[in-house]
């Protein structure tokens, strides 16, 4: 009875480890990845995850961004290049940074070699397709990744980028435009890369804590760069 104990005991504290391997920000098995940037410069990235799924709500974040003279990084999903090429184009033509961000949006911790490359590939095809030239930079759906995932971004030579604040994360914090701003200005810090969704109709508090953030930011004296900015420290 005991090695049956000592056994699942074993699996127990397996499982949790690699779920929270999984889930961390900052440590993958292969490859590189970056949740922030060590930096003594006041930068911080802004990016948001998902779609473009609605016309309306995508030129309404270009026209706030562009009306703020901030350049941001989008991770977009490969289903929402598709269903919505000419949003996506304009995200590229206002001068935003594109992210792959896989096509379906499912999470990528069991799936095999063959699925994660069809995510992956096609995705960075149609990124191509709407005139994105720079580096494309991979965010795992989640923040969720184990095994093949990370082998095959190695194996391509593709960079994950995670976040280090969150504030949509949190009860309470997600429930009003001026809480998450509150959250996200008081928890950037130089070389911050922080994780908001923009671009869906649930996402309207999101939208307008934008000018809050970026407003409240640059009172504290914080410049606003893309993800290839903030990594090749260019800002």
């Amino acid at each position: 009875m005991k090695k049956v104990a000592v056994f699942f005991l074993v699996l127990v504290v397996l499982a949790v480890s690699l779920w929270s391997v999984s889930r961390a920000r900052s440590f993958q098995f292969f490859g590189k990845i970056i949740s922030r940037v060590e930096t003594a410069d006041k930068v911080v990235a802004l990016t948001f995850d998902d779609g473009p799924w609605n016309p309306k709500y995508t030129q309404s974040v270009i026209n706030t961004l562009g009306s703020l003279n901030v350049k941001a990084t989008f991770f977009l999903n490969g289903r929402g290049i598709e269903s919505n090429t000419d949003s996506a184009q304009a995200l590229v033509s206002a001068g935003h940074q594109i992210g792959n961000h896989t096509y379906s949006h499912n999470r990528m911790m069991f799936k095999g070699l063959s699925e994660v490359k069809r995510e992956i590939d096609s995705t960075n095809e149609l990124i191509r397709s709407i005139g994105f030239e720079g580096d494309i930079y991979f965010r795992p759906p989640y923040g969720k990744k184990l095994i093949v995932l990370p082998y095959y971004l190695e194996q391509q030579g593709i960079v994950s980028v995670t976040w280090d604040v969150e504030p949509e994360s949190y009860d309470g914090i997600n429930e009003s435009s001026s809480a998450i701003a509150e959250y996200v200005i008081g928890n950037t810090k130089p070389g911050s890369i922080v994780l908001l969704h923009v671009l869906g109709g649930n996402n309207k508090k999101a939208r307008d804590s934008l000018p809050l953030i970026i407003n409240g930011l640059r009172s504290k004296g914080f410049k606003f760069v893309t993800v290839a900015e903030l990594l090749s420290g260019n800002t």
